[in-house]
Protein backbone atom coordinates (compact mmCIF):
# COMPACT_ATOMS: atom_id res chain seq x y z
CA UNK A 1 0.00 0.00 0.00
CA UNK A 2 1.24 3.43 -0.72
CA UNK A 3 -0.75 6.40 1.36
CA UNK A 4 0.86 9.70 1.04
CA UNK A 5 -1.09 10.20 4.64
CA UNK A 6 0.22 8.87 7.77
CA UNK A 7 -0.25 8.32 11.12
CA UNK A 8 3.57 9.39 12.60
CA UNK A 9 4.47 7.99 15.98
CA UNK A 10 7.99 9.26 17.41
CA UNK A 11 10.11 6.62 19.05
CA UNK A 12 12.88 7.57 21.32
CA UNK A 13 15.00 4.44 21.67
CA UNK A 14 15.45 2.38 18.85
CA UNK A 15 13.01 0.11 19.13
CA UNK A 16 10.80 1.35 16.61
CA UNK A 17 11.38 -1.63 14.23
CA UNK A 18 10.68 -4.16 16.73
CA UNK A 19 7.47 -2.25 17.59
CA UNK A 20 6.15 -2.24 14.19
CA UNK A 21 6.64 -6.03 13.85
CA UNK A 22 4.88 -6.46 17.36
CA UNK A 23 2.10 -4.22 16.45
CA UNK A 24 1.86 -6.23 12.33
CA UNK A 25 1.78 -9.66 14.18
CA UNK A 26 -1.14 -8.43 16.64
CA UNK A 27 -3.19 -7.11 13.61
CA UNK A 28 -4.38 -9.41 11.00
CA UNK A 29 -3.98 -8.17 7.18
CA UNK A 30 -0.88 -5.60 8.61
CA UNK A 31 2.62 -5.79 7.18
CA UNK A 32 5.81 -3.63 7.22
CA UNK A 33 5.81 -2.01 4.25
CA UNK A 34 9.49 0.13 4.58
CA UNK A 35 12.09 0.79 6.59
CA UNK A 36 15.35 3.05 5.98
CA UNK A 37 18.01 4.04 7.91
CA UNK A 38 20.74 6.93 8.30
CA UNK A 39 22.22 9.30 10.03
CA UNK A 40 22.02 12.78 8.44
CA UNK A 41 24.50 14.79 10.44
CA UNK A 42 21.95 15.41 13.88
CA UNK A 43 22.18 11.99 14.77
CA UNK A 44 20.85 8.37 13.48
CA UNK A 45 17.08 8.03 13.07
CA UNK A 46 15.09 5.10 11.23
CA UNK A 47 11.82 5.56 9.76
CA UNK A 48 9.56 2.42 9.53
CA UNK A 49 6.38 2.18 7.38
CA UNK A 50 3.67 -0.06 8.18
CA UNK A 51 0.17 -0.86 8.41
CA UNK A 52 -2.18 -2.37 10.56
CA UNK A 53 -5.61 -3.98 9.03
CA UNK A 54 -4.55 -1.47 6.11
CA UNK A 55 -4.31 1.90 7.89
CA UNK A 56 -1.10 3.63 7.15
CA UNK A 57 1.28 4.30 10.14
CA UNK A 58 4.81 5.32 10.23
CA UNK A 59 7.83 5.84 13.18
CA UNK A 60 10.20 7.64 13.24
CA UNK A 61 12.93 6.38 15.78
CA UNK A 62 15.05 9.09 16.01
CA UNK A 63 16.21 10.05 19.83
CA UNK A 64 14.58 11.78 22.96
CA UNK A 65 13.78 15.53 21.84
CA UNK A 66 9.88 14.10 21.41
CA UNK A 67 7.79 11.79 23.72
CA UNK A 68 4.75 9.53 23.09
CA UNK A 69 1.86 10.61 25.14
CA UNK A 70 -1.57 9.73 26.05
CA UNK A 71 -2.58 12.72 23.12
CA UNK A 72 -2.73 10.56 20.45
CA UNK A 73 -3.84 6.61 20.69
CA UNK A 74 -4.32 3.64 18.10
CA UNK A 75 -8.71 2.62 18.50
CA UNK A 76 -9.32 -0.94 17.53
CA UNK A 77 -12.83 -1.93 17.88
CA UNK A 78 -12.68 -5.70 17.56
CA UNK A 79 -15.33 -7.93 16.50
CA UNK A 80 -15.95 -9.98 19.79
CA UNK A 81 -14.51 -9.69 23.63
CA UNK A 82 -12.09 -12.82 22.72
CA UNK A 83 -10.04 -10.58 20.61
CA UNK A 84 -10.37 -8.02 22.66
CA UNK A 85 -8.91 -10.15 25.01
CA UNK A 86 -6.42 -11.26 22.82
CA UNK A 87 -4.87 -7.83 21.92
CA UNK A 88 -5.38 -6.50 25.63
CA UNK A 89 -3.50 -9.40 27.14
CA UNK A 90 -1.06 -8.96 24.34
CA UNK A 91 -0.49 -5.19 24.80
CA UNK A 92 -0.10 -4.57 28.33
CA UNK A 93 2.22 -7.84 28.79
CA UNK A 94 5.93 -6.71 29.53
CA UNK A 95 5.79 -3.65 31.05
CA UNK A 96 2.47 -2.49 29.17
CA UNK A 97 0.28 -0.28 31.25
CA UNK A 98 -3.83 -1.09 31.86
CA UNK A 99 -6.17 2.32 32.14
CA UNK A 100 -9.54 3.20 32.67
CA UNK A 101 -12.58 2.37 29.55
CA UNK A 102 -10.73 0.35 27.32
CA UNK A 103 -7.44 2.48 27.57
CA UNK A 104 -3.95 0.94 27.62
CA UNK A 105 -0.07 1.75 27.03
CA UNK A 106 2.11 -0.90 25.37
CA UNK A 107 5.70 -1.62 26.14
CA UNK A 108 6.75 1.04 23.74
CA UNK A 109 4.58 3.59 25.26
CA UNK A 110 1.96 3.87 22.86
CA UNK A 111 -1.14 4.50 23.60
CA UNK A 112 -4.22 2.65 22.51
CA UNK A 113 -8.33 2.27 23.01
CA UNK A 114 -9.02 -1.61 22.54
CA UNK A 115 -13.22 -2.14 22.83
CA UNK A 116 -15.46 -5.01 21.14
CA UNK A 117 -17.80 -2.78 17.93
CA UNK A 118 -20.41 -3.60 20.32
CA UNK A 119 -19.74 -1.25 23.37
CA UNK A 120 -20.19 1.66 20.46
CA UNK A 121 -24.01 0.33 19.49
CA UNK A 122 -24.68 0.38 23.47
CA UNK A 123 -23.21 3.71 24.67
CA UNK A 124 -24.61 5.59 21.25
CA UNK A 125 -27.67 3.74 21.64
CA UNK A 126 -30.90 6.23 20.28
CA UNK A 127 -32.51 5.07 23.74
CA UNK A 128 -31.00 7.39 26.59
CA UNK A 129 -31.66 5.20 29.00
CA UNK A 130 -29.29 2.32 27.05
CA UNK A 131 -26.55 4.48 26.37
CA UNK A 132 -26.83 6.28 29.99
CA UNK A 133 -26.35 2.66 31.49
CA UNK A 134 -24.13 1.51 28.90
CA UNK A 135 -21.60 4.53 29.46
CA UNK A 136 -22.00 5.04 33.59
CA UNK A 137 -21.02 0.92 33.12
CA UNK A 138 -18.05 1.48 31.17
CA UNK A 139 -16.52 4.05 32.91
CA UNK A 140 -16.10 1.60 36.36
CA UNK A 141 -13.86 -0.86 33.74
CA UNK A 142 -10.40 -0.67 32.94
CA UNK A 143 -10.28 -3.66 30.11
CA UNK A 144 -14.02 -3.69 28.51
CA UNK A 145 -16.43 -6.72 29.83
CA UNK A 146 -18.99 -6.27 27.15
CA UNK A 147 -21.03 -8.68 29.08
CA UNK A 148 -20.67 -6.85 32.37
CA UNK A 149 -21.79 -3.94 30.19
CA UNK A 150 -24.85 -5.33 28.48
CA UNK A 151 -25.88 -6.63 31.98
CA UNK A 152 -26.01 -3.08 33.47
CA UNK A 153 -28.25 -2.31 30.51
CA UNK A 154 -30.92 -5.26 31.39
CA UNK A 155 -30.84 -3.81 34.63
Amino acid sequence: MTSSIRTCLWFRDGRGLEAAEFYCSLIPGSRIEKTFSADAGHGAFSVIDFSLGGVPYQILDAGPMFTLTEAVSISVATDDQAESDRLWAALTANGGEESHCGWLKDRYGVSWQVYPKRLTELTTNADKDVSAKAMAAMMTQMKIDIAAIEAAVRG
